[in-house]
């Protein structure tokens, strides 16, 4: 392998800004910011949504119903311009 052409691959902190969790994985990502955490000092990214605080992984997920807006437009349109009125 060539010297010098790679990315430097380390340990990173990645932090949730919303819920203040933090998790150490490892990335090539540039950063300016540092944070101290277990004695050692990695690079600091800020997050502002993670697993930890995204309503899907949460479990505050709004479930939306799109059955009701079918069933409108038929209501509203009735047979008009389909195909399967046109052909049955």
């Amino acid at each position: 392998m060539k010297e010098g052409i790679h990315p430097n691959y380390r340990e990173v902190v990645f932090q949730d800004m919303s819920n203040d969790f933090k998790f150490i994985t490892r990335s090539t990502i540039e950063t300016r910011e540092k944070i101290t955490l277990d004695g050692k000092e990695y690079p600091l990214i800020k997050l502002e949504v993670t697993a930890e605080s995204h309503p899907f992984y949460t479990g505050k997920h709004k479930i939306v119903d799109t059955a009701g807006r079918v069933e409108k437009f038929r209501q509203k349109f009735g047979k008009l311009g389909s195909k399967t009125a046109a052909a049955g």
